[in-house]
């Protein structure tokens, strides 16, 4: 009831994390939903083509300066022939040319290293930080042309939604869960952050739309409880108990000799920033609502 009561009032977009970039979705009251386009494909061609260097680094590490261990060679020629079939296909890619250029001596050099590992039967620490010097400039020009790519088309997206719903924009909610949180931030004001626009963190490498959705209506009916009985709107945002197993902690810490080691607790205020653990107005547990 209380989802379909925020759907039916407010719009609503979700920002999902995938593979290919990330995944844009809008509900927008008694409306269809609105999924936003892919980010364009080079955005995982330049990934793809970063993390096959840092792979190989993986794979040949635990066999660093032992010659008389063979047993990388099967592997390390097989994934030899995956990366040759990547480098011949580099020239069909929807990809400009200065970046076609970087990720062909990319995929060049990992070649090279493995030729030269597999020539000599040995995979030596020397010869792989060689490696990683060669590759570490070639690759921080994947990752920010990936940034590039990616952040881009979401600002684009988010503008383009943000015209089209107009003054509604100012009752959207937003729910997110990377590393975009700071470009989609930029399209809602300050007072926003915490309040309509939320960010949450998970370990899962992708959620689905109605684990967000859960989440997002989770948080927004648990307002009204809080307000209730605890006398904060927002004091439910946040892990209730965690006032409470912090001072627990500290009188251990106290009981045992220990030293503290403890973040700055957040405060349960709508404008306490885009992080949870910056300084503002509003209690920092139950404790502080007496």
């Amino acid at each position: 009831m209380f989802q379909g009561n925020i759907l039916k009032n407010h719009p609503v977009i979700l920002e999902l994390f995938t593979g290919a970039g990330g995944r844009f979705i809008l509900y927008r009251p008694g409306m269809a939903r609105l999924e936003a386009p892919s980010v364009p494909i080079v955005y995982q061609l330049l990934k793809s083509v970063g993390h096959s260097t840092m792979a190989l680094t993986e794979v040949v590490t635990p066999y660093l300066d032992n010659p008389d261990n063979q047993s990388w060679r099967g592997a390390m020629s097989a994934y030899r022939a995956r990366m040759k079939t990547a480098l011949d296909g580099l020239d069909a890619t929807p990809m400009q040319a200065d970046w076609r250029d970087n990720n062909r001596s990319i995929l060049e050099n990992n070649i090279a290293f493995m030729d030269d590992c597999l020539a000599k039967g040995s995979i030596s620490s020397a010869a792989l930080q060689e490696f990683a010097k060669k590759q570490s400039p070639l690759l921080k020009r994947n990752l920010a042309w990936a940034a590039q790519t990616q952040v881009g088309h979401w600002m684009q997206v988010i503008g383009d939604w943000k015209t089209m719903l107009g003054s509604d924009w100012d009752k959207a909610y937003a729910r997110q869960n990377n590393i975009l949180f700071s470009g989609l931030a930029q399209h809602f004001r300050p007072e926003a952050i915490n309040h309509r626009l939320m960010l949450i963190e998970t370990i899962s490498f992708t959620s689905t739309p109605e684990d967000m959705l859960t989440s997002l209506t989770r948080i927004i009916a648990d307002r009204s409880v809080g307000a209730l009985f605890f006398g904060n709107y927002y004091l439910m945002d946040y892990e209730l108990m965690g006032g409470n197993a912090r001072a627990a902690i500290i009188a251990e810490d106290e009981k045992r000799g220990m030293n503290r080691s403890f973040r700055r607790p957040c405060r349960s205020a709508r404008n306490n920033g885009s992080t949870l653990i910056t300084p503002g107005p509003g209690p920092t547990s139950l404790a502080d609502t007496q």
